[in-house]
Formats: structure tokens, C-alpha cells, sequence
């Protein structure tokens, strides 16, 4: 009986010769089913042993033929495998010897190179050695993560896991050996990458977990600024004949914005909002520009911030008191019996500032009462004050007139204060006070009003002449519609606007130095503005910018909500809080009543929105930002129409704690806002403004 050895695409096969022609051969394998094969694809003819006892007994005999030996035996020229099989065992060498050298040779091809079907060539020296040191690596490297993975599946973290902990779980090279040792102890462990290396000690601070991890994925070179000079302006500045005053928190450094009044009693008001200057001295494509194009916004944390420039620079041309600053002024004409705005101009000069009012002072000073004149008005400004407060409520409610419903905050801002007050920031280990304002407090309605006539006004100023901006705008107040970014001068039916930028925080905010560029460039030219204007219609540049800013701020936003997250669930484990009330949302959600916090409680599903619980703190595990709590009791039916603040209807956890790593187990974070949370007050920071 005849049969034969043959390739099937680099698959060595046997079975019984059936028939043949000149070009083919058709075979039948042991398995019983018949294949048909070329003819010079058949390497070697047999009559015995059988073709399953060939090629078991071929296997095995070629894992015993030394490599270096039959490279030494191999002719320099092209040979084929029974060639060298006849070298290596012996002038007549069997079946099963031809076809383990068969096998051997088509698995070695560091040491030969195929040159066809059963034919080799023999490689080079160098390529020998070469491939060699290769190989050994690779199983060094196998063996080291074996040992790696091993170490980590025991509690023990190797020191080049350690320091790759950020890539690793958040954005790792797969092919690295430190990825693969984690991946591996993941799989005999049966526990989450971020369990099994906080179980091994890679993670000694939650909060310095989520603080190095912000920083790898946002500041990858740190957070300190090159050197680079402090730019000044190069022309005079006329200086303006009003006495400016801001309204800030005590701990803010980045005063960009101040408010003037004149003209009262005459029956004509001029309102000034003045807005810090930085676009009168950095240019577009400077080394400051690049700075902070790179970091698009300043960041927020309670303890701390990390500025868009460098101190020196907000220094320079932050609104401060004493001091006649650089501002790009807008100017409103109010009609001081029906607070009509007739008309605004804009100017280009230096503010003196003659007061910072600091609110978290003032709050309890500067109050319905002595604005209105009801109780006796005792601190700076009362006057001017009063008026600018007159003229936010009829500004607001002119807005909500449009919106077609009133704005709703019945919820408070949270500030959080650390202790101790380090000049560094936080370590993660302060004792955290949470203390709450109520939104739409006097003062902040004064400078939200400000502002938001300001941003609305050059936004619809920069759209007459033609010169194009960053806009924010919102097409209705239906639940999950979204605010945009655009250069579009498009409604923004939150605000009640019929377009609005984002023009006054040009300190701690690039897309507002962005438009700060453009409005300067209408302040000096006029209706040819748009040819000087650092950036022309469809200007692609522009397009980038927004695209940039908005997923940075997106980005820094997140941080910010899964800090202040952090440093609330500090907050009950300090005070050992044990039971939160709570009111339902949706699906399992509850919003705690006192402190900034979603959470899940199991049972409350088939609540409706509005009903209040009291949930018991069962576990808190700070590194995924988890709070576990059991329902402890209804307290109430739920409360008709309590929809909450305009500002975050759709709130819901920050989304869990993503790891690039594939066997990560995710979890809620933190309360979700957007940008527009802060409506009420655009010009401040993001919440957790108290650290501005």
C-alpha cells in the first residue's frame, strides 16, 4: 500500500495514495475523508509505517534533532529536507527520520530559510546569532512576567508594576510586560486589575490614585510653567473716569471681571462691566498662547487649582484693587426708571479698581434688606450696589420671559475647605468642612446678570460686524438637550438669550481670551474688523479650538465632580455619619438632602421622583468613589412637582471609574453637571468655586 506526505498551506498532512495524475494526487486520510492534492506538493512517498503512526512518531523525533548540528551538517547551497536528513542520521534514512527533519527544518527558520516546497537554505551566521539572542530575550522576558504575575497574584507589587500603574490601567501598551503581568495575575486571581493592585499595595492613597491619575492623563509633563517673560502692552491705554469694584470669593486670584455705576439719580445709568485684559498682551501663536491653548482652562479642586497661566502673568493683569488695570469695557446705557437698555459701547482702557468685595464676607451683610433700603446699608458701593441689583432682578426676569418659565436653584452651591490650609495642595489626608450658599444670593445674582448681559451683548455685537466667535448655545429646554459649542450665533434657550459667548473670564478660560481677541479687534477697527480680526470666518484654527476647549473642560469638569465626590465621602467617614435623607431622582438614584451627593439605594425604584428616604452608609470604598447604602425608611409621599434645578435635571453619577485594562469593573463616581450648571453665575469657576 502506497502513501504520501504532503502540503496543505504550510500544514503537514498523510494519508493513502487513492489515484493520481501527472499534476495531482488524491488521498484519503486516516479520518476517512479524501482530499485532493497537487503533485508537487507531495514531499515524500511511504509504504510503511502507516501515515498516523508517520507523522506521531515524526513529531517526536524531531524535537530531538539538534538545531546547531544540522545547521553545521547544511550545504551552503539550496538543499532539500531529505538531503539533510541523509546527513544527520545516515545515507538511508527512514521515513519517520525524512519527515522529522522535514518538520524540524519548516519550525526553525531562524536557522533556515524556506525556498520552496521542502527546500531550504541555510541562514547566516550573524542571522543565527541574532535570531538566538532574540529568542532568549523573549524567554526572559515570558519568565519574568510569569514571576511578575506570580508576585502580584500573592499581594506583592513589583516595583516596574508600581511604576507603571497610571498606563497601565488607563492607557496601557499591551504588548509591555507589566500589562501582561497584571492581565495574568487578573485571570488566576478572578479579581478586578484595580482590586488585585490595591490588594498588592500599588495604590497607598486613594486620593493621590485619583489626583497622579488626572495628571497622567491630562498633564503628562506636569504642572509647572516654563520660563517666559511677562508681556506687556504696547500701546497707552486711556484710563476710564469711574471707580470699579469686583465681587469675588476671598480665596480668587483670578479677578477677571469688575462692575461700575454712574449717572445716578440723573435718569441715565451707566453700567460698566470691565473685563481683565490679557488679550491687549499675549498674541495669537505666542509662547503664552501656546500655553494656554495646551491647558484651555484653569482647573479646580477643592484646596487647590492649577492656573491656564503662570502666576506672574495673572498677576499682571488681574483686577486688582489699588490699581488702574488693563480692561476691554463694555458699557450700558440703562433707562434708570424702567432699567430699558438703550444702547452699549465698548472700550478699550485702564479701570481703576478701587474695591475686591469678597461675598463669602458680605453674604450676610449685603442683603435683600439693605439693597432694598429696608435696613441701613453699612459697606462700600451701597449705592451703586443697589442699583446693579434693581436692574439683575428686571434683567432675569426679562430672560425668563423668554425662556417661557421661570430659572428654578433650590438647591444650594457646596463650597469645601481643608484643614490644614496648606500652601501646597492637598495630601488627601485635611479634614474636610462642607459649608453651602444659596444659589442666587444678592451678589450673585448681581454678577451673574452682569456678565450674562455682557457675553449675550458682544456676542450679538461681534455677529453684526462679521467677525466670528466661540458661542455656546442650547436649541430648547427639552430634557437631554444639550448645550453646544460653536462659532455659530445661534439661541441659547437656557439663558434666555438670542446668542451668548463666554468673554469674561479670559484669565482662567481660553475660549473667553479667544473671543477677548475678537472683540479687540472690533473695538479698534470697527465694521472692518473682520479683516484684522485674529481669526477670519471658517477659520479652521477656530474650529479646533472649540473641539480642544471642549473636550478639556469636559475633562477637568469630571475631575472636579470626582474630587469633590472624594472629599464628601471624607466628610461621613470623619463625622461617622450613618444615615443620609435623602430624596428619590430616578432609577435607584437619591440625591442626598445635605451634602453634594448621588448615590444608590436598592429599593427606591419603583419610587416616584420627589420622595424622600432616610438610606443607612453601609461601606465606602474611596477609590472607586462608591458609596453603598441600604433603604432605612420612606419619610414622606413624594413632593409634587419637585423637579430640581434647571441647571442639572438629568444629574446622574460621573460614570464609572473606566480602566483601559479589560478586566476592570466599573462604578459609579460622582454627581454629573455641565457647564452650564453654574447659569446663575457664568463668570465663576466651575462648583467648588470657593478655591478659585
Amino acid at each position: 500500500m502506497s502513501y504520501a506526505l504532503f502540503d496543505e498551506a504550510g500544514k503537514f498532512l498523510a494519508g493513502r495514495v487513492m489515484s493520481e495524475t501527472e499534476s495531482s494526487v488524491q488521498l484519503e486520510l486516516d479520518s476517512g475523508k479524501r482530499v485532493k492534492a497537487k503533485a508537487a506538493s507531495v514531499l515524500l512517498r511511504f509504504d510503511k509505517p502507516s501515515p498516523a503512526e508517520l507523522l506521531q512518531g515524526a513529531q517526536a523525533l524531531a524535537q530531538e534533532i539538534d538545531l546547531d548540528l544540522a545547521w553545521e551538517f547544511a550545504p551552503p547551497e539550496e538543499f532539500g529536507f531529505a538531503d539533510l536528513a541523509a546527513e544527520y542520521f545516515s545515507a538511508h534514512a527512514s521515513a519517520e527520520q525524512q519527515a522529522a527533519t522535514l518538520l524540524r527544518l519548516f519550525e526553525a527558520p531562524h536557522y533556515f530559510r524556506r525556498a520552496g516546497k521542502g527546500r531550504f537554505r541555510k541562514a547566516s551566521e550573524e542571522t543565527v546569532r541574532a535570531a538566538l539572542l532574540g529568542i532568549e530575550r523573549k524567554r526572559q522576558l515570558a519568565a519574568q512576567i510569569e514571576a511578575w504575575a506570580g508576585q502580584i497574584a500573592q499581594g506583592q507589587c513589583p516595583q516596574p508594576v508600581r511604576e507603571q500603574l497610571y498606563r497601565i490601567l488607563f492607557r496601557p501598551d499591551k504588548n509591555g510586560a507589566e500589562y501582561k503581568a497584571v492581565v495574568e495575575a487578573a485571570r488566576r486571581t478572578q479579581r478586578s486589575p484595580l482590586e488585585l493592585l490595591q490588594a498588592a499595595g500599588a495604590i497607598d492613597s486613594p486620593y493621590q490614585f485619583h489626583w497622579r491619575r488626572f495628571l497622567f492623563e491630562q498633564f503628562p509633563q506636569g504642572t509647572g510653567f516654563p520660563p517666559v517673560p511677562v508681556p506687556e502692552i504696547g500701546e497707552e491705554l486711556p484710563l476710564a473716569p469711574v471707580q470699579a469694584f469686583s465681587i469675588d470669593d476671598s480665596h480668587t486670584t483670578e479677578i477677571d471681571d469688575a462692575l461700575s455705576v454712574q449717572g445716578l439719580g440723573s435718569g441715565s445709568v451707566t453700567l460698566g462691566v470691565h473685563i481683565a485684559a490679557p488679550g491687549l498682551a499675549i498674541t495669537p501663536d505666542s509662547a503664552l498662547d501656546k500655553i494656554a491653548r495646551e491647558r484651555m482652562s484653569t482647573v479646580y479642586m477643592p484646596g487647590g487649582k492649577i492656573t491656564m497661566l503662570p502666576d506672574d502673568v495673572v498677576q499682571r493683569y488681574t483686577l486688582t484693587e489699588g490699581r488702574a488695570c488693563p480692561a476691554v469695557s463694555i458699557y450700558f446705557e440703562i433707562d434708570e426708571a424702567t432699567l430699558d437698555v438703550r444702547g452699549h459701547r465698548t472700550r478699550l482702557e485702564r479701570v481703576p479698581i478701587e474695591t475686591n468685595l469678597r461675598h463669602d464676607r458680605l453674604d450676610d451683610t449685603i442683603t435683600e434688606a439693605t439693597l432694598s433700603g429696608q435696613d441701613e446699608a453699612r459697606y462700600p458701593h451701597a449705592a451703586e450696589l443697589a442699583f446693579a441689583w434693581r436692574l439683575a432682578r428686571a434683567l432675569k426676569a426679562r430672560r425668563e420671559a423668554v425662556r417661557g418659565r421661570p430659572e428654578t436653584f433650590t438647591r444650594p452651591d457646596y463650597s469645601f475647605t481643608l484643614e490644614p490650609d496648606r500652601d501646597t495642595l492637598p495630601i488627601g489626608d485635611e479634614r474636610v468642612c462642607i459649608s453651602t450658599r444659596r444659589r442666587g444670593a444678592p451678589l450673585d445674582l448681581i454678577v451673574s446678570e452682569a456678565m450674562i448681559l455682557a457675553n449675550s451683548s458682544w456676542g450679538g455685537w461681534l455677529a453684526e460686524i462679521g467677525v466670528p466667535a466661540i458661542y455656546r448655545s442650547q436649541a430648547s429646554l427639552l430634557p437631554g438637550v444639550k448645550v453646544r459649542m460653536g462659532t455659530k450665533p445661534l439661541p441659547h434657550a437656557g439663558m434666555g438669550v438670542a446668542q451668548y459667548t463666554w468673554a469674561t473670564s479670559p484669565l482662567r478660560r481660553y475660549a473667553d481670551l479667544v473671543n477677548q481677541w475678537q472683540i479687540i479687534a472690533c473695538a479698534r477697527h470697527g465694521h472692518t474688523a473682520a479683516l484684522a480680526a485674529a481669526f477670519k470666518p471658517r477659520d479652521a484654527a477656530l474650529f479646533a479650538i472649540v473641539s480642544g476647549f471642549d473636550a478639556a473642560y469636559a475633562a477637568y469638569g469630571d475631575f472636579q465632580h470626582a474630587i469633590e465626590r472624594y472629599w464628601t465621602l471624607r466628610w461621613i467617614e470623619q463625622n461617622d455619619c450613618r444615615e443620609l435623607d435623602a430624596t428619590v431622582m430616578k432609577e435607584g438614584l437619591v440625591r442626598a438632602e445635605s451634602l453634594p451627593l448621588v448615590f444608590r439605594v436598592p429599593g427606591t425604584e419603583a419610587f416616584e421622583r420627589g420622595t424622600h428616604v432616610r438610606a443607612r452608609v453601609v461601606g465606602i470604598d474611596l477609590l472607586t468613589l462608591d458609596l453603598h447604602a441600604q433603604l432605612l425608611q420612606r419619610l414622606d409621599e413624594p413632593v409634587r412637582g419637585d423637579e430640581g434645578d434647571d441647571a442639572d435635571e438629568d444629574a446622574e453619577p460621573v460614570g464609572p471609574l473606566t480602566l483601559a485594562i479589560d478586566l476592570a469593573e466599573p462604578s459609579p463616581q460622582a454627581e454629573a453637571g455641565t457647564p452650564e450648571a453654574m447659569a446663575s453665575d457664568p463668570a465663576a469657576p466651575p462648583r467648588g468655586g470657593a478655591a478659585a
